[in-house]
């Protein structure tokens, strides 16, 4: 704390945490604050957080690239290593990425909350690069399997940490915007891994240069979180006041600290950490907000975005366009669609972004319905497809895409965020994980137009459950959503 405030402060270091706290609350009542800041200074500047923000996203990139990098390189990377035909040897390389991200995101809550934010972030970046030189150097299948089940276990830990931080860390006015960041940084990722795979069909054991690229933005953000801000939300869960006055100078400016203090205040009312168990999260006071945050997560994974992005390959083949170029296309609509959440975030607020997300998915499923209908053939069944592809892209990253992680990270309790946001991820990859292992058999049985039709209802079913049960945070500090839609203890 630098000089000029240090009289200011001395006062409440002297007292044990709870007295603290008391004495913020004095400071509230005399008529601090309004709207979660203090009358006469205005909102904090969002500069300040921006570099923390940004370095955070790097693990949101990693998240995309990884996603990604076995897109183009899956053919080579199984004749090299003498799996070649071999659909189950492909299948296990996908799949055992996501039991690692599955694995990762049910622990992710314990240690963001054990090890604070800034030590999740490293942790998630070592077993990606672990992961990521096992299979740039392996010779069978095995080591390959090896590599990626490292590499999913950071894939799972990174995104519920980035939604927290992001969340603890960002001027309540920009969270929003800031809180898009995360999709942007995915979609760069994903776009990055399929511009960096291009050579893998012309360039021998071109993959293995694929792996060892993502090494770099691993190691940049190993590097980077030790300068970063720790969560000052963890830091007054933990008790540990003075270093919270310390990171809320480094991210809001010194006007802000006795005002944010008090905001604190207003919810976190103990000292030290209470242990949470999973049994309070499903069954105790908290258990409509978190089945409502693993519904969204569900919701948004049975959309069908994971059965159009299977599918723009072969719709961009059957258009006469290369599937590089056509992938291409896809990331472009779907950062384009990122940027525009970013823009209307704040604007127009979370729960009116899902609602036209889902409803704007229904009418591209419907779109995908006329297409597959056999009725159709020639240039108008190639344009619907193409059409309503791009516009189920675009549709999904408006809302349905970065919203739910945002929105979950602001409505969850301050006690309980780290874990609720683990098992709603968890849930997230589990829903992934049986579309990816269910979807081909469906799809061979049922058909691409009553598919189609199922993931359009299931959009239309988002479109009430979000009206109904999502509350908007828009403009709100954490300590006001939390006090506002927090049931009374029993």
């Amino acid at each position: 704390m630098h000089d000029r405030h240090s009289d200011t402060f001395s006062m409440y270091k002297r007292l044990s945490s709870k007295d603290h706290l008391y004495g913020y609350d004095r400071e509230k009542n005399l008529g601090w604050l309004h709207n979660g800041v203090s009358k006469d200074i205005g909102n904090p500047s969002w500069r300040r957080p921006l570099p923390h923000i940004l370095v955070a996203t790097l693990s949101s990139f990693l998240y995309g690239y990884h996603l990604g990098v076995v897109n183009d390189t899956l053919e080579s990377i199984s004749l090299d290593l003498g799996f070649g035909g071999s659909t189950l040897g492909e299948g296990l390389v996908v799949s055992t990425c996501l039991g690692g991200a599955f694995l990762g995101s049910v622990f992710s809550g314990w240690i963001s909350d054990g090890l604070g934010r800034r030590r999740a972030f490293q942790l998630c970046a070592l077993p990606m690069i672990i992961g990521a030189s096992m299979s740039a150097t392996t010779s069978s299948l095995e080591g390959m399997l090896l590599g990626r089940l490292f590499v999913g276990t950071g894939m799972g830990l990174g995104p519920p940490v980035a939604a927290l931080y992001v969340s603890e860390v960002s001027p309540a006015y920009v969270r929003g915007t800031f809180g898009s960041f995360t999709q942007i940084a995915t979609c760069l990722g994903l776009m990055s891994s399929l511009l960096v795979g291009i050579p893998s069909k012309n360039v021998p054991g071109w993959w293995r240069v694929c792996f060892w690229v993502s090494a770099i933005p691993a190691g940049l953000l190993v590097f980077f979180m030790e300068f970063s801000a720790e969560s000052p939300h963890w830091l007054f869960k933990r008790g540990r006041i003075a270093e919270t006055e310390k990171e809320v100078e480094k991210l809001f400016g010194a006007s802000h600290v006795k005002a944010t203090m008090a905001e604190f205040s207003k919810s976190d009312r103990g000292d030290g950490v209470d242990v949470v168990k999973l049994s309070e999260i499903i069954h105790g006071r908290h258990s409509r907000v978190v089945f409502i945050g693993s519904i969204l997560y569900a919701l948004q994974q049975l959309s069908g975005i994971n059965a159009v992005f299977f599918f723009s390959s072969t719709v961009f083949r059957s258009a006469g366009v290369p599937s590089d170029i056509g992938n291409m296309c896809v990331g472009i609509v779907n950062i384009t669609g990122s940027i525009v959440a970013m823009i209307l975030m704040d604007r127009l607020g979370r729960k009116v972004l899902l609602v036209w997300s889902f409803l704007g998915m229904a009418v591209a499923m419907g779109i995908q319905v006329i297409a597959a209908n056999g009725l159709l053939q020639g240039s108008a069944k190639l344009f619907l497809s193409v059409g309503g592809m791009l516009l189920f892209v675009m549709t999904f990253s408006i809302g349905a895409g970065p919203v739910p992680g945002l929105l979950l990270s602001e409505i969850f309790p301050s006690r309980i965020r780290a874990k609720a946001m683990a098992l709603c991820m968890a849930v997230h990859w589990v829903i992934n994980f049986l579309i990816g292992l269910l979807f081909l058999r469906l799809l061979e049985i049922l058909g691409a137009q009553i598919l189609y039709t199922i993931f359009g209802i299931i959009c239309l079913s988002a479109v009430l459950f979000v009206k109904k049960n999502v509350v908007e945070t828009k403009g709100k500090s954490l300590q006001e959503i939390e006090l506002a839609f927090l049931p009374a203890e029993k």
